[in-house]
Formats: C-alpha cells, sequence, structure tokens
C-alpha cells in the first residue's frame, strides 16, 4: 500500500484506482469514491467503473458519479490531437 500511495501521490492513476479498491474493500467508501474520482479525472476507465458500480449499489451518489463520468470525458478529451489519431489509423494497417 506504501507504494501505491507514493506512486499516487506521483500522478500514477492505476495505483490511485487501486487505493480506491482498498479502501471501498475496508468499508471506507468516502475516502474510495475521494480516490477513485482522482483517477477518473486523469482518465483511468477502471476507475469511472468503478464509481458507476457504487453508485448502482448505493455507496456513491449520482452527483459524484456525474462528476466522475464528466472529468473522464475531459481527460479524454484533452488526450485527443490530429497526430494521435493519425498514429492510431498507421498502427493497425
Amino acid at each position: 500500500v506504501k507504494h501505491w500511495q507514493y506512486a499516487a501521490m506521483q500522478g500514477h492513476p492505476e495505483s490511485r484506482d487501486n487505493l480506491g479498491c482498498c479502501e471501498y474493500l475496508n468499508g471506507n467508501d468516502e475516502l474510495a469514491v475521494r480516490h477513485l474520482m482522482i483517477s477518473a479525472k486523469m482518465g483511468d476507465d477502471d476507475s469511472l467503473n468503478e464509481i458507476k458500480d457504487m453508485f448502482m449499489k448505493g455507496h456513491a451518489t449520482k452527483a459524484q458519479y456525474a462528476e466522475a463520468l464528466k472529468g473522464y470525458q475531459n481527460a479524454l478529451e484533452e488526450t485527443k490531437s490530429p497526430q494521435r489519431e493519425e498514429a492510431k489509423k498507421i498502427q493497425w494497417k
């Protein structure tokens, strides 16, 4: 867990997701949502899905899920560029 905490503080979204999942399993829903929200806003789809699952089970609010979804979509938009789209076309030929 210490390594995940360190990596999360350095901006590693998967580590932040792992911390969120650990907190959720330990019953700390509020802290879990905070961790997952950060990584979802960094574009981590696993975190977005975790928040969705928490919402469906009543452990997160609709507003929290909506915020995570919007942040995730914004992160994806920020990573789009004509050069990346061109590279995707070339990669799959």
